[in-house]
């Protein structure tokens, strides 16, 4: 059996992103990077240079290519995404997935009308530790979660939100895990949209917490999980799922009678690996197959627009609940 080609990739826009998708497609065995798109030409020239590619127009660059990752800024997602499709060119578009959530249906529709995958970059979903919770899952009565992304200022300019810049990736775990609709959302922010709160509830009770900071001096990405019998632990950075539990009770005869619990702790196998070399991978996989991604643009919408939802509560900085239904 002869050994399938690689698929043909390309990036377009090469800022601190884009640079990371170039050098992935280049170390994927599964795909080639044939070039790379930028609107500054000096920029693209010194990425293709780096990663033993080139530097090419739009046009030149889609019709050599198979698929796209589209690290451009937001507002030019619906665009630079529209352009690939209607060349036939399957696209993985940079979370958030666009601006105008209309503008979002028209791509899925798009894409289907050319047989091209679209997928939205929500790169978590490929983190090996929720990876690894998802084969979990079925052994956990999940009460409720909880999310925190936090971080310290960054120093480089950054256009959106705490919630749209980071709690999105949180939003769009808890809504994959959940598998439910949200009835009602809470919100409250401050220090300029600098760090925000959310609260969500589903119709059947289950809670999610969600917190997001670009103004804590510790950098905290971590996911628990209040599940019937257990307690969950996720951590993105070190890719770890840490799960406790209580011991049946041990009874002990000292001065009478009473009993003391005893927490187990399990250490979950986790096999580590690069969360965007599993996104790339599972992109190229789908645009062989034909088959549909991990992360549709479905998914995409539905997290902008809870995330969008939050946004506005947190904005105001008011705490008023918001039936989503």
């Amino acid at each position: 059996m002869s050994e399938q080609p690689p698929i043909r990739a390309g990036v377009i826009g090469v800022g601190s992103m884009g640079q990371n998708h170039a050098r992935v497609y280049r170390e994927l065995p599964e795909t080639q990077l044939v070039g790379v798109h930028d609107v500054d030409m000096e920029q693209a020239g010194s990425v293709a240079d780096a990663f033993g590619t080139a530097a090419m127009g739009m046009d030149a660059l889609l019709e050599g290519v198979d698929m796209v990752s589209i690290a451009v800024p937001t507002q030019f997602h619906y665009d630079t995404a529209r352009e690939c499709i209607e060349a036939g060119v399957s696209v993985l578009v940079e979370k958030p997935f666009v601006e105008d959530l209309e503008n979002g249906r028209r791509l899925i529709e798009l894409a289907e009308q050319r047989n091209a995958v679209l997928q939205v970059g929500h790169i978590e979903r490929f983190n090996p530790a929720v990876m690894t919770l998802q084969d979990l899952l079925d052994d956990l009565e999940i009460i409720a979660m909880e999310a925190r992304r936090l971080g310290p200022p960054v120093d480089r300019d950054i256009e959106d939100t705490a919630v749209m810049d980071l709690m999105i990736h949180d939003i769009d775990i808890l809504l994959s895990l959940l598998d439910e609709d949200v009835r009602d959302v809470y919100g409250a922010g401050t220090r300029k949209s600098n760090y925000a709160t959310a609260t969500i509830q589903t119709p059947s009770g289950r809670i999610g917490q969600l917190t997001a900071s670009r103004v804590t001096q510790q950098k905290v990405r971590e996911l628990t999980i209040t599940a019937e019998n257990c307690r969950v632990i996720v951590d993105y950075i070190d890719q770890s799922i840490e799960i406790t539990r209580q011991s049946l009770p041990e009874y002990v005869k000292q001065e009478g009678f009473r009993y003391r619990h005893e927490n187990i702790v399990e250490q979950v196998l986790v096999e580590r690996r690069e969360p965007l070399k599993n996104e790339l991978s599972a992109f190229a996989e789908a645009v062989r197959t034909g088959s549909e991604p991990v992360v549709t643009g479905e998914d995409g919408l539905q997290a902008l627009s809870l995330a969008r939802q939050i946004d506005e509560l947190a904005a105001s900085e008011r705490s008023t609940p918001t039936d989503v239904a």
